[in-house]
């Protein structure tokens, strides 16, 4: 298996997402360090411009959301799956609703002066200025509005209760017996809020969900080692990407394929991302560019969530 590197940070919930999906999986992987807020030159260099938490690279291939991050894991080692056969519509539903709806609720009501200060706990006055100026740039141009407090704290007075019951039964995840792609991404939000001591009280009168949180944090984090970003970018410019799939017999290549184009996220961190379309599937994009110190790299995005404009 080619080397697995992760650019995160450690308080980035979507990377904790990922960070237990490898350690579900027990896999190896090397560890870049990237700063929470911009500028991040050396993941640009590797994405385009793309700049949300986490990226995964494999040689010169990038793959942009945990969407897709976790389908290149589990198509890398399929057992044990992310997608039980048995329920795997309704384990990606969830999944999505969670990433999207959950996590939008999670932010909300972490972020009130409490949360926040607990966040920043004995970090200095500048540093969470220069953090709140981030997250307003890249929110700028957001589609999805942020949810108000009060509203956030009625939707989880909704939503931890019932997940709680569900696991009542004595089932140890979401759907069963074996954790799924739901589990994970249900996972991070909690994980957030918990993380934001002064008001991580929300949770503590769901025991069953406290069991399922510690379970889920059992997995650990696999193997990590840690890699420094100029080094990430070195493995990008001295590999190769990937080669495409082959188009099945009969079908006819997109019509864009071969065209310069632009990718962007559609809720928020719209960051467009340019070069040339050489992958199009019914899940994925695939842009084909050229850095002056990473090379020439394929870079990855799911359908889901992004759209594409010719340039």
């Amino acid at each position: 298996m080619a080397g697995l590197i992760l650019h995160h940070y450690e308080g980035s919930p979507f990377a904790e997402k990922i960070r237990l999906m490898l350690g579900f999986k027990k896999l190896q992987w090397q560890s870049v360090i990237i700063p929470a807020i911009m500028p991040k030159p050396d993941l640009v260099a590797l994405t385009g411009g793309y700049r949300k938490t986490p990226v995964l690279q494999i040689g010169a291939d990038i793959y942009c959301d945990t969407a897709l991050i976790a389908r290149v894991l589990d198509h890398l080692r399929p057992a044990p799956t992310l997608y039980p056969r048995a329920h795997a519509a309704s384990a990606s539903l969830l999944a999505a609703w969670a990433d999207s709806a959950l996590f939008g609720i999670a932010v909300s009501y972490v972020m009130q002066p409490a949360g926040v200060q607990s966040l920043f706990a004995g970090a200095p006055a500048e540093q969470m200025s220069a953090f709140a100026a981030d997250r307003k740039a890249f929110r700028a141009n957001a589609t999805v509005p942020r949810l108000p407090l009060d509203q956030a704290i009625v939707a989880l007075r909704s939503r931890l209760p019932e997940l709680d019951a569900q696991l009542a039964d004595g089932r140890s995840f979401i759907l069963g017996e074996a954790a799924c792609i739901a589990d994970f991404s249900l996972y991070h939000p909690l994980w957030f809020i918990a993380r934001a001591t002064a008001v991580a009280g929300i949770l503590d009168e769901f025991a069953h969900l406290c069991r399922w949180m510690a379970r889920m944090a059992a997995f650990g984090r696999g193997d990590p080692h840690p890699l420094d970003s100029s080094a990430a970018v070195a493995i990008a410019r001295a590999a190769a990407p990937a080669a495409l799939a082959q188009t099945a017999s009969g079908q006819t290549p997109h019509a864009n394929i071969g065209q310069r184009v632009s990718i962007a996220a559609t809720d928020y961190g719209i960051d467009p991302v340019a070069g040339v379309l050489i992958g199009d599937t019914p899940d994925e994009f695939i842009l084909r560019r050229e850095d002056p110190a990473a090379g020439v790299l394929h870079v990855h995005f799911p359908k889901q969530g992004f759209a594409l404009q010719m340039l």
